[in-house]
């Protein structure tokens, strides 16, 4: 996939929307597409978290303690926090089907926040809104 057919993806994140198209294709140009097999874990609960994924293609399943709390498909993204804070996985995410998805480290989102701040209080609702989502969960 090239790098301008990852911005149509990226656009349809809240977390990146009202951001300038030229700004856009940066985020697009640092973004790697990474694919998954069934039942091949994305990320592992427990592990550091490195960077944010979107999921392009495919779905995948958020297990807390071997429990199915959530099915993410196309469009659906995980792992913002990791993008503010090095900070140990919640959960594991398990490719259901073949998946493919975008993944952007906090290293590369670093400088794009500081060329737009206006993200930081997008995340800061994502990860509001995310962590009430898991306590009405448990």
């Amino acid at each position: 996939m090239a790098v301008a057919d990852h911005v149509p993806h990226l656009k349809k994140v809240p977390l990146f929307r009202d951001i300038p198209e030229a700004q856009l294709r940066r985020i697009a140009n640092g973004v790697k597409e990474r694919r998954y097999e069934p039942g091949a874990a994305i990320v592992s609960a427990g592990d550091a978290g490195h960077g944010f994924y979107l999921i392009v293609q495919g779905r995948a399943d958020v297990q807390r303690n071997e429990r199915t709390v959530r099915t993410l498909g196309p469009g659906d993204y995980f792992g913002e926090l990791a993008l503010v804070r090095e900070t140990p996985r919640s959960a594991t995410v398990v490719a259901k089907e073949q998946t493919t998805c975008l993944a952007l480290t906090r290293w590369d989102f670093k400088g794009i926040l500081d060329a737009n701040p206006g993200i930081a209080v997008r995340l800061l609702e994502t990860v509001a809104s995310r962590i009430q989502d898991d306590e009405d969960v448990h």
